[in-house]
């Protein structure tokens, strides 16, 4: 399974020829993230996660929560709505559906609906949530307003991956990113697993029950 980082929380999943995208928003930059994909999982609304306009041009069908089903109207049948527990056939791949809401952000807000998913027992993206899943391969929120370090820190505990790799940094400057870098280079040190942030870009061969393995940006 190759995974490739594209912009704050969005990554691209390809194996055999085929691949699906999960978020690419309104602050991945890179056009063309969903270009050949077949399908596109979307875990909650927030513009850093949901952007019509990355759907639009492409045949992929679309998983998702009702609070973003309610914003595509106009993309008919292949608009699929799923939920806790669900598990669904997408590009090849086999995912489970994990998480109701978004982690509490706000006090005057209530959450939207979040949710994560479990590609082939292997790959987890949670969105913006800290739901714990058993799974290899963790991808962990590095950054939000919701998100302090221990609790970042306290998620990486509780779920003991094999490896995680931190996406959702877009909101961070220069100093920011080196300050998380630093946070998850101590965890990583402390655990002897690999714990690291994606760079856009970048991409990990991740095979089931093995180790990441870098290959060139």
């Amino acid at each position: 399974m190759k995974m490739t980082k594209f912009g704050h929380a969005c990554v691209r999943l390809g194996r055999n020829g085929r691949a699906l995208v999960i978020d690419p928003g309104a602050m991945t930059p890179e056009r063309g993230v969903t270009a050949g994909a077949e399908a596109v999982l979307v875990t909650h609304e927030h513009f850093d996660h949901f952007e019509p306009e990355q759907l639009r041009g492409t045949e992929a069908d679309v998983y998702t929560c009702p609070g973003v089903a309610r914003h595509l109207d106009g993309f008919g049948d292949r608009v699929h709505v799923v939920g806790d527990g669900d598990t669904f056939s997408a590009a090849g791949f086999e995912v489970t559906v994990k998480g109701e809401k978004h982690h509490y952000s706000h006090p005057d807000t209530p959450p939207v609906d979040n949710i994560g998913f479990l590609v082939d027992g292997e790959v987890f993206h949670p969105g913006d949530a800290l739901t714990v899943v058993e799974a290899p391969t963790l991808l962990v929120p590095g950054q939000a307003p919701w998100l302090t370090v221990p609790a970042l820190i306290d998620y990486l505990r509780r779920t003991a991956p094999d490896r995680a790799y931190a996406v959702h940094d877009g909101l961070l400057s220069d100093w920011g990113l080196h300050v998380l870098d630093g946070v998850l280079a101590r965890e990583a040190d402390r655990t002897g697993t690999e714990i690291r942030r994606l760079l856009p870009g970048e991409s990990v061969e991740v095979p089931t029950g093995g180790t990441g393995r870098t290959t060139a940006p």
